[in-house]
């Protein structure tokens, strides 16, 4: 077994830490506060905070599936049906609390990151996914981890950036 690289190391923290920074960028907000957005048009921190839970419950079985059968097909067609706006009024992301979105990405990322450091020669795994417009690409686990770690992040600054325009 082999040792995580500086560069998938660095993923890692930043994709570990997910968790800790969504926790405290809604620390301390009531209903009403979740229900902010910056524009009437914009998701609510609600929302993202929903949006980053199951984004990060699709992207961790892709990585699941390259860790375990590498070179694979993982396929989400079932998702792609469907635009995004869609999925976010199906399952209610303005109505829900958001208590078992927070837990849940907890669980998946501390999951995955214990998958991680188990199989620490997996980082280049990868599986074919069918996209949305038709064309198989290439989903490997160290990008996979990369763009949900920056995801992640790139929402709770939408979240941060909400809380300052209403001053709260």
């Amino acid at each position: 077994m082999s040792l995580i690289n500086t560069q998938n190391r660095q993923k890692l923290i930043r994709y570990a830490d997910g968790p800790t920074r969504l926790a405290s960028a809604v620390a301390g907000l009531d209903e009403t506060n979740l229900n902010l957005s910056l524009t009437s048009s914009s998701w609510s921190i609600r929302q993202l905070v929903h949006h980053i839970a199951d984004g990060d419950d699709f992207w961790k079985l892709a990585i699941k599936a390259a860790i375990g059968n590498n070179g694979g097909t993982y396929s989400v067609n079932w998702y792609w049906e469907k635009e995004q706006d869609d999925w976010v009024a199906g399952w209610d992301y303005a109505g829900r609390e958001i208590e078992s979105s927070l837990a849940l990405f907890t669980a998946n990322r501390r999951h995955t990151v214990a998958l991680l450091l188990h199989f620490p020669d997996a980082w280049e795994n990868y599986v074919n996914m069918p996209w949305f417009d038709g064309e198989i690409r290439k989903v490997v686990v160290s990008s996979t981890v990369e763009g949900q770690g920056n995801h992640a992040i790139g929402h709770i600054d939408d979240i941060l950036a909400i809380r300052k325009f209403h001053g709260i």
